[in-house]
């Protein structure tokens, strides 16, 4: 089942972005500028495609969003697969009723199942949910492997959040360096 539930199923939705119909991408698109406020602009959304999408509908359409997808981060001398999330978010008048915990939930599944790290930068706001879920900011260095060589990324820190899966114990003596991209890198 991809995009839509089915009639009587009140369970989130897993689909991968290639199975959403544009008139869903825009749907989600509309809930994630409501939800931020006006505060999320195109690269936020480039930043959420190309991985799974946890979706959850309510009588009045689509309610919560969230999405995985696959980055690069570098601990000590290993490459990790990251389970990166992003663009979670709840319509605002659906807020306080449990939704951004049940996409966490799927998208924790996904994380845990078939990644080494799961990672995500959070808002102030958000911090309150990643962190009653057991995530843990990352208390060391960050940084992105960029065009012109490796930059440090002091503005991460303390903001993101990671939740060690298949890789087990993380060393915050030691950075996390991130795969690069446009926009904001994390």
């Amino acid at each position: 089942m991809y995009g839509r539930p089915r009639p009587g199923d009140t369970g989130p939705v897993i689909a991968h972005t290639a199975d959403l119909a544009p008139a869903r991408l825009h749907e989600i698109r509309a809930l994630l500028d409501a939800a931020f406020d006006g505060e999320f602009g195109d690269e936020d959304w480039e930043h959420g495609l190309g991985g799974l999408h946890v979706l959850v509908d309510d009588d009045a359409g689509l309610a919560a969003h969230g999405s995985v997808i696959m980055r690069r981060a570098r601990h000590r001398d290993r490459w990790l697969r990251v389970g990166y999330v992003e663009n979670v978010g709840v319509r605002p008048d659906a807020r306080r009723k449990g939704l951004g915990g049940r996409v966490m939930a799927e998208l924790e599944g996904i994380v845990d199942r078939a990644y080494d790290l799961g990672a995500l930068s959070a808002s102030d706001e958000g911090a309150r949910l990643y962190e009653a879920r057991g995530w843990q900011c990352w208390a060391g260095r960050i940084g992105a492997l960029g065009p012109a060589g490796v930059v440090r990324l002091p503005e991460e820190e303390g903001s993101t959040y990671v939740r060690p899966a298949l890789a087990g114990p993380l060393d915050a003596a030691h950075e996390l360096l991130f795969d690069w991209r446009d926009g904001d890198v994390l």
